[in-house]
């Protein structure tokens, strides 16, 4: 069992929905987070970095919305479902163009930063996809 859902789980307040639903998309918006830092990085690092100016923006807004949404969804104690929902879909859509843009330099340019980083955000888009499903919006 993954820290976060024993985490969830412990809590006295009851979770929102499925506790194992809620600690997938909580991990996969934290590990989307490190991975579209890293990616963002790895951008600088290449050899023209003003060519991905574009992509290492991206890199940077999705790593802020999945690390935001994470510590959100983390917090069980008077949960406000508004806010869940409007920070999901804030990180489903930065998820959706991050990934949109890295496939492309993973493509185009045979980046494996950006194809990882690609991978990351497609799973944490269906996490916070699903989790907004379970949660009735």
């Amino acid at each position: 069992m993954i820290h976060a859902q024993r985490m969830i789980e412990s809590h006295p307040s009851p979770a929102p929905v499925d506790a194992a639903m809620l600690a997938e998309c909580v991990e996969a918006c934290f590990d989307c987070a490190r991975t579209c830092t890293a990616c963002a990085d790895a951008c600088l690092g290449e050899q023209h970095p003003n060519h991905l100016a574009r992509c290492t923006r991206l890199d940077l807004d999705c790593a802020d919305l999945c690390g935001a949404t994470g510590r959100i969804l983390s917090r069980q104690t008077a949960f406000e479902p508004e806010t869940a929902r409007a920070v999901l879909l804030a990180c489903a859509r930065a998820c959706r163009a991050c990934g949109d843009e890295c496939e492309q330099h993973a493509r185009d340019m045979s980046m494996e930063h950006c194809r990882l980083c690609a991978e990351v955000c497609r799973r944490c888009e269906a996490a916070c996809n699903n989790l907004l499903s379970a949660m009735g919006s």
